[in-house]
Protein backbone atom coordinates (compact mmCIF):
# COMPACT_ATOMS: atom_id res chain seq x y z
CA UNK A 1 0.00 0.00 0.00
CA UNK A 2 1.32 3.42 -1.02
CA UNK A 3 -0.07 6.92 -0.59
CA UNK A 4 0.57 8.95 -3.75
CA UNK A 5 0.27 12.75 -3.56
CA UNK A 6 -0.15 14.89 -6.68
CA UNK A 7 1.94 17.57 -5.02
CA UNK A 8 1.92 20.52 -7.42
CA UNK A 9 -0.44 23.08 -5.82
CA UNK A 10 -1.49 20.59 -3.12
CA UNK A 11 -2.55 22.42 0.05
CA UNK A 12 -2.56 19.29 2.25
CA UNK A 13 0.91 17.75 1.81
CA UNK A 14 1.80 18.17 5.49
CA UNK A 15 -1.52 16.68 6.60
CA UNK A 16 -1.08 13.71 4.25
CA UNK A 17 2.40 13.11 5.66
CA UNK A 18 1.04 13.19 9.21
CA UNK A 19 -1.63 10.59 8.41
CA UNK A 20 0.79 8.40 6.42
CA UNK A 21 3.27 8.47 9.30
CA UNK A 22 0.57 7.54 11.81
CA UNK A 23 -0.37 4.54 9.64
CA UNK A 24 3.29 3.76 8.79
CA UNK A 25 2.48 3.92 5.08
CA UNK A 26 4.96 4.76 2.33
CA UNK A 27 4.12 8.15 0.80
CA UNK A 28 5.27 9.23 -2.65
CA UNK A 29 5.12 12.97 -3.35
CA UNK A 30 5.12 13.55 -7.12
CA UNK A 31 5.78 16.99 -8.61
CA UNK A 32 7.51 18.93 -11.37
CA UNK A 33 9.97 20.28 -8.78
CA UNK A 34 10.15 23.23 -6.46
CA UNK A 35 9.03 21.19 -3.46
CA UNK A 36 11.39 20.60 -0.58
CA UNK A 37 11.91 16.87 0.08
CA UNK A 38 10.75 15.61 3.46
CA UNK A 39 13.20 14.25 6.02
CA UNK A 40 10.63 11.59 6.95
CA UNK A 41 11.98 8.14 5.94
CA UNK A 42 8.47 7.08 4.87
CA UNK A 43 8.22 9.95 2.36
CA UNK A 44 9.80 9.69 -1.08
CA UNK A 45 9.94 12.63 -3.49
CA UNK A 46 9.63 11.98 -7.22
CA UNK A 47 10.42 14.83 -9.58
CA UNK A 48 9.11 14.41 -13.12
CA UNK A 49 9.73 16.39 -16.31
CA UNK A 50 8.23 19.84 -16.72
CA UNK A 51 5.85 18.87 -19.53
CA UNK A 52 2.10 19.08 -19.09
CA UNK A 53 0.57 16.39 -16.88
CA UNK A 54 3.87 14.55 -16.33
CA UNK A 55 3.15 14.07 -12.62
CA UNK A 56 -0.35 12.83 -13.46
CA UNK A 57 1.02 10.32 -15.98
CA UNK A 58 3.57 9.03 -13.46
CA UNK A 59 0.95 8.56 -10.72
CA UNK A 60 -1.57 6.93 -13.08
CA UNK A 61 1.03 4.39 -14.18
CA UNK A 62 2.33 3.69 -10.65
CA UNK A 63 -0.88 3.33 -8.63
CA UNK A 64 -3.04 0.26 -8.34
CA UNK A 65 -5.29 -1.74 -6.04
CA UNK A 66 -4.58 -1.07 -2.37
CA UNK A 67 -3.10 2.38 -3.03
CA UNK A 68 -4.54 5.78 -2.10
CA UNK A 69 -4.07 8.86 -4.28
CA UNK A 70 -4.48 12.48 -3.17
CA UNK A 71 -5.35 14.75 -6.09
CA UNK A 72 -7.77 17.44 -7.20
CA UNK A 73 -7.21 16.54 -10.86
CA UNK A 74 -10.40 14.80 -12.00
CA UNK A 75 -8.97 13.11 -15.15
CA UNK A 76 -6.12 11.72 -13.03
CA UNK A 77 -8.62 10.60 -10.40
CA UNK A 78 -10.62 8.73 -13.06
CA UNK A 79 -7.48 6.88 -14.21
CA UNK A 80 -6.52 6.00 -10.65
CA UNK A 81 -10.01 4.72 -9.81
CA UNK A 82 -9.93 2.62 -12.99
CA UNK A 83 -6.58 1.19 -11.82
CA UNK A 84 -8.20 0.15 -8.53
CA UNK A 85 -6.80 2.88 -6.26
CA UNK A 86 -8.79 4.94 -3.78
CA UNK A 87 -8.83 8.69 -4.49
CA UNK A 88 -9.24 11.56 -2.02
CA UNK A 89 -9.51 15.18 -3.11
CA UNK A 90 -7.93 17.98 -1.02
CA UNK A 91 -11.34 18.99 0.35
CA UNK A 92 -12.01 15.49 1.69
CA UNK A 93 -14.28 14.32 -1.11
CA UNK A 94 -13.64 10.70 -2.01
CA UNK A 95 -13.90 9.78 -5.67
CA UNK A 96 -15.02 6.25 -6.44
CA UNK A 97 -16.21 4.24 -9.43
CA UNK A 98 -19.74 5.37 -8.50
CA UNK A 99 -19.09 9.13 -8.69
CA UNK A 100 -15.93 9.81 -10.70
CA UNK A 101 -17.81 9.73 -14.03
CA UNK A 102 -20.17 12.46 -12.86
CA UNK A 103 -17.25 14.51 -11.52
CA UNK A 104 -15.48 14.20 -14.88
CA UNK A 105 -18.62 15.20 -16.79
CA UNK A 106 -19.17 18.21 -14.51
CA UNK A 107 -15.55 19.28 -14.95
CA UNK A 108 -15.85 19.07 -18.73
CA UNK A 109 -19.13 21.01 -18.70
CA UNK A 110 -17.67 23.78 -16.54
CA UNK A 111 -14.61 23.97 -18.79
CA UNK A 112 -16.88 24.37 -21.82
CA UNK A 113 -18.92 27.08 -20.07
CA UNK A 114 -15.77 29.00 -19.11
CA UNK A 115 -14.40 28.85 -22.64
CA UNK A 116 -17.73 30.02 -24.09
CA UNK A 117 -18.04 32.98 -21.71
CA UNK A 118 -14.81 34.91 -21.04
CA UNK A 119 -16.47 36.62 -18.05
CA UNK A 120 -17.13 33.26 -16.33
CA UNK A 121 -13.64 32.71 -14.98
CA UNK A 122 -12.14 31.83 -11.66
CA UNK A 123 -12.39 28.87 -9.38
CA UNK A 124 -14.91 27.72 -6.87
CA UNK A 125 -14.97 28.36 -3.18
CA UNK A 126 -11.88 28.97 -1.07
CA UNK A 127 -10.11 26.11 0.72
CA UNK A 128 -11.23 26.22 4.36
CA UNK A 129 -10.33 24.79 7.76
CA UNK A 130 -13.39 22.56 7.46
CA UNK A 131 -12.04 21.20 4.15
CA UNK A 132 -8.69 20.47 5.82
CA UNK A 133 -10.38 18.70 8.72
CA UNK A 134 -12.63 16.69 6.38
CA UNK A 135 -9.55 15.72 4.33
CA UNK A 136 -7.75 14.39 7.42
CA UNK A 137 -10.77 12.28 8.41
CA UNK A 138 -11.42 10.89 4.92
CA UNK A 139 -7.74 10.13 4.25
CA UNK A 140 -7.49 8.30 7.57
CA UNK A 141 -10.55 6.19 6.69
CA UNK A 142 -9.28 5.54 3.14
CA UNK A 143 -5.91 4.30 4.41
CA UNK A 144 -7.61 2.03 6.97
CA UNK A 145 -9.91 0.63 4.28
CA UNK A 146 -7.00 0.10 1.88
CA UNK A 147 -5.10 -1.75 4.62
CA UNK A 148 -8.09 -4.04 5.14
CA UNK A 149 -8.30 -4.60 1.40
CA UNK A 150 -11.89 -3.35 1.36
Amino acid sequence: MTLFVDADACPVKAEAETVATRHRVRMVVVSNGGIRPSQNPLVESVFVGSGPDEADKWIAEACGPGDVVVTADIPLAAKCVAAGARVVKHNGEELTAANVGMALATRDLMQDLRSADPFRQGGGKMFSKADRSRFLDVLDRALRAAARGA
